[in-house]
């Protein structure tokens, strides 16, 4: 749900305004009506017919921490009013014009929008009948956009531990993140989830191994790589790190793990699966978005996609390409939410496709890889990079396909098959894809959210960078 303030804008001549104040009551009330019903909260400022009124009611909504700011042009409106409103407005901006043949609200949403352009004031624009769908869509990408990236101002990313392995594209400039997103980063050392490990009480710790051994596909114990101890270690570390979320009060997260934890102690596979599922052994719980290896703008990107899709979000290395089938396996340690697995709203239906395999040689410390394949659909792929220090959204559509079982284990078993696994076919050429995506990681959620995203772009001045048909 969003917050939404309105602010209907009119003439500024008394003589007029008197005449035409009832039509521009009832045509917010419309739009409210229609903002509302689709589940948001919407606050009606009065009606600007004054520069005291523009300045006065932009700063009332600007005071309840709207998402978004709706200049509503039902007529002909002095677009004086709409600068100096958006000069006492936070946040994103857009522009609804009305289309009625007698009164010309589209004049004066053109007139506005192009005093805020000579100014550089970020804004965008719609227009019509609320009532005509398309035009609803058309606002209401922009409020979801808007309640996503006004849930990151003021958040806090806690990154746990440095850069791992000597990843650039896992490094982000704080100062930048600040300014762009309005995000502060909170810096812990990974010494603390070792030695928080330590306290958490054993039968928390026994129960959930319990669980784990009860109701997923597998357990594979092997005596070396995985044993009871060490599962029993990762799940300690989960819920170290759900001690510290709520310690700091972060927002989203991000673990080193490599080279240090995965050499010495265990891996975190356990913990970012879990974190990042809308569950755990103890029952329902919010999503907590968690990037493997410390990648800030994995979770960002997938922190956006959070907000967009109130769904998990998968998180995977671009591991190899099938190019007999133009398929990509898109698999990264034990990264994936469980939930990916059946994407239930049951956990112990995704559970039941979901293998506990001992980890491979990368980690020698040992523990449990969240083993699964991702269930079909249709999804929206995205990664912010960054080109010359400018930050842009790359984003693609495309498909999970599973196959028959043998066809399934055989295409896992080429690349690393302990690992969870999603097989998508993107509407991207290979060639494309491989010559402009700036990162190896990558991440995803389902449905259609291109036009969400470019909104993002718009509301944050971040470049939009479509691949195929999202371009």
């Amino acid at each position: 749900m969003a917050r939404i303030g309105l602010l209907p804008m009119s003439d500024g001549r008394d003589f007029v305004h008197n005449g035409i104040a009832g039509f521009i009551a009832d045509s917010a009330a419309g739009l409210a009506r229609a903002l509302r019903a689709a589940g948001h909260e919407v606050i009606v400022a009065d009606t600007v017919s004054t520069n005291e009124l523009a300045t006065s009611q932009a700063r009332r909504l600007a005071d309840q921490r709207v998402d978004l700011t709706v200049f509503h042009y039902a007529v002909w409106a002095f677009p004086h009013f709409t600068m100096l409103a958006a000069e006492a407005t936070t946040g994103p901006l857009l522009l609804f014009g009305g289309l009625d043949p007698v009164q010309p609200g589209m004049v004066g949403m053109l007139a506005a929008g192009g005093a805020l352009d000579q100014i550089g004031r970020r804004h965008t624009r719609a227009w019509g009948d609320i009532a005509d769908p398309d035009t609803r869509d058309r606002v209401l990408t922009q409020v979801r956009a808007a309640a996503a990236t006004g849930a990151l101002r003021g958040s806090t990313f806690g990154r746990i531990g440095g850069r791992p392995m000597g990843m650039y594209t896992a490094v982000a400039n704080t100062d930048q993140w600040m300014r762009t997103f309005g995000v502060d980063v909170e810096e812990i050392d990974q010494w603390e989830l070792v030695r928080r490990s330590e306290t958490v009480e054993t039968s928390r710790v026994t129960g959930a191994r319990e669980w784990l051994e009860k109701h997923a596909a597998g357990v594979h114990y092997d005596g070396k790589s995985l044993t009871p101890e060490i599962l029993e270690r990762q799940i300690r570390s989960y819920y170290a790190m759900t001690e510290l979320i709520e310690e700091w009060n972060l927002d989203f997260s991000g673990i080193k793990g490599q080279p240090e934890l995965t050499n010495h102690f265990a891996t975190m596979d356990i913990t970012e699966a879990f974190l990042n599922d809308p569950y755990d052994w103890d029952g329902p719980k919010p999503t907590h978005v968690t990037a493997t290896e410390s990648d800030m703008d994995a979770a960002l990107t997938m922190q956006l996609l959070k907000g967009l899709s109130g769904t998990p979000v998968l998180f995977a290395d671009v591991r190899h390409y099938h190019a007999d089938r133009d398929v990509w396996d898109l698999c990264n340690s034990g990264q994936h939410a469980t939930w990916f697995a059946a994407r239930s709203d049951d956990p112990l239906e995704n559970l039941a496709k979901t293998h506990f395999y001992p980890e491979v040689f990368f980690f020698p410390a040992g523990g449990a890889a969240v083993h699964h394949l991702a269930a079909p659909g249709s999804f929206t792929l995205a990664r912010l990079t960054r080109l010359d220090g400018r930050y842009r959204m790359q984003v693609m559509r495309g498909e999970f396909e599973n196959y028959d079982p043998a066809t399934n284990e055989k295409m896992m078993r080429m690349s690393t098959f302990e690992w969870p696994h999603a097989f998508a076919r993107l509407h991207v050429d290979a060639g494309e894809f491989l010559s402009r995506f700036g990162a190896n990681h990558i991440h995803a959620v389902p449905g259609e959210h291109v036009a969400e995203l470019r909104a993002v772009c718009e509301q944050l001045g971040v470049d939009y960078d479509g691949f195929g048909d999202a371009a």
